[in-house]
């Protein structure tokens, strides 16, 4: 009996020693954060946050790219106060992350619940003047960020506008609360709890083994091209969306794909976007473009699309009109299904 005592105890002392990696450390702390109202108000309190007005978020230029500012809750206090606003206001930001010695990072928006668009203006210029930064569009400003910076800045900014459209309970009609944390509302008349979430986009470049095929919508901006994309419907599979939505959209039917990777992405209400290549039969690559969906689609040859993919800064050059057709930013799945078939452009091992 003495000996299983002390093999049992030294088998409990092992895994109580044993020391977690630093992925499992932050993810059970943000956890504990999440669910523990305390201990995110506590860590708010040494923590850092990120600024957004109206869904906006602060950035400043530095040389060719844009940074995004940390400030503290003593920095915070003193903006609120210089701008007569209310301290409760802190209580409105979201835990968007950590780093790996656990210093929080929480995103609030100063403009979602500004009383009129005329102060929302005057106190939106204001800040700006105060913080040395300005409020800038996360589309455009997504070119211009680093890898770090963009799945922050996407994070809260999906985070926050989920916080803004669901302040009432779709069953009793009432306010529901937000946790500290902003990992969940919930309903107090019925207790019942609401999560953030993610709708199931597919996103497929086509190929017919030496050429891709490329589309655009009017909401693009000018000269864009990117892969085809659309939500999932109930029921659906992610190879049967993929499917409906090339036939849909371009008139093709696909022979092979293959699912690679996929990203958050915030716009236009936060998506999952799952990355596929899908190829089609040589003799079968008439586009028959569904215009309901798409301002227009073509096939580009791996040359022309290798030359798109070495442009710097597209955004900003298009606009004089200097070449054709330029493709979505580096962070953005897009680009990376787009640079996979340049660097293998047969796609020679997609499953049937």
């Amino acid at each position: 009996m003495s000996l299983f005592c002390g093999t049992a105890f030294r088998r409990k002392s092992f895994w109580c020693s044993r020391l977690l990696s630093t992925y499992v450390t932050k993810t059970r702390y943000l956890f504990e954060l999440k669910e523990d109202d305390d201990a995110c108000k506590k860590a708010q309190q040494t923590g850092a946050f990120y600024l957004f007005h109206s869904l906006a978020p602060l950035l400043r230029k530095s040389e060719h790219q844009y940074l995004a500012p940390q400030h503290s809750l003593l920095d915070l206090k003193r903006l609120l106060g210089k701008l007569g606003q209310d301290m409760q206001r802190i209580e409105d930001s979201v835990l968007i992350g950590c780093s790996e010695q656990q210093e929080a990072w929480f995103a609030l928006d100063l403009g979602l619940n500004s009383s009129s668009s005329i102060n929302a203006s005057l106190q939106k210029s204001e800040m700006e003047k105060e913080l040395k930064g300005s409020f800038i569009e996360l589309r455009k400003a997504l070119f211009q960020l680093n890898a770090k910076d963009a799945s922050l800045l996407s994070t809260a900014q999906a985070l926050l506008h989920w916080h803004a459209a669901h302040q009432f309970c779709s069953r009793s009609g009432q306010p529901t609360e937000k946790n500290m944390a902003g990992s969940k509302r919930v309903c107090p008349s019925n207790k019942i709890i609401y999560y953030p979430q993610m709708a199931p986009v597919v996103i497929t470049l086509v190929s017919d083994g030496t050429r891709c095929l490329l589309a655009r919508q009017s909401s693009f901006p000018k000269g864009m091209y990117s892969a085809l994309a659309g939500f999932c419907d109930i029921g659906e599979s992610v190879e049967e969306a993929v499917r409906r939505e090339v036939a849909e959209e371009v008139g093709l039917e696909v022979e092979r794909l293959q699912y690679t990777a996929s990203q958050h992405w915030p716009f236009p209400n936060s998506s999952l976007m799952i990355a596929c290549h899908a190829t089609v039969k040589p003799g079968q690559t008439e586009i028959q473009v569904n215009l309901r969906e798409l301002e227009a689609a073509a096939w580009f040859s791996h040359d022309d699309v290798a030359t798109a993919l070495r442009r710097n800064n597209p955004y900003t050059q298009q606009q004089s009109g200097a070449f054709p057709f330029w493709l979505p930013p580096k962070l953005a799945i897009a680009n990376q299904l787009i640079k996979e078939w340049v660097e293998k452009p047969t796609c020679s091992t997609l499953p049937a």
